[in-house]
């Protein structure tokens, strides 16, 4: 498993809550980008050092970005939701897999069948 899909993500959120900020003076965009690229971010350093929590921390990340990018790109389909969105859903196929595919509560099930 690799932290580097989280590291993109937590960048581009971050990078884009600036540039959101400093474009419009949007204060919910720095926020939320900064917020959602430091909770990326965290994951990915838990995730490199092999930590607990790192993988559903980024499906959290991804989780909320979804949440607030999806509807915005199907009310407006403007192109920044929509990308936004295609980061979200990147992220929770991504991260949904892992958690899938590597869960502890996965293991023990299949332990005990």
């Amino acid at each position: 498993m690799t932290a580097i899909p989280a590291l993109i993500l937590g960048v581009l959120c971050g990078t884009g809550g600036i540039i959101g900020y400093a474009r419009t003076g949007s204060i919910p965009s720095i926020v939320a980008g900064v917020g959602v690229g430091a909770l990326y971010l965290y994951s990915s350093k838990r995730i490199n050092n092999k930590e607990a929590y790192g993988v559903e921390l980024a499906l959290l990340a991804s989780t909320i970005l979804a949440g607030s990018s999806i509807p915005r790109a199907l009310r407006s389909g403007k192109p920044l939701p929509t990308a936004l969105s295609a980061l979200a859903t990147t992220g929770l196929l991504y991260y949904g897999y892992q958690y899938v595919t590597s869960s502890p509560s996965q293991k023990f099930a299949q332990k005990q069948q």
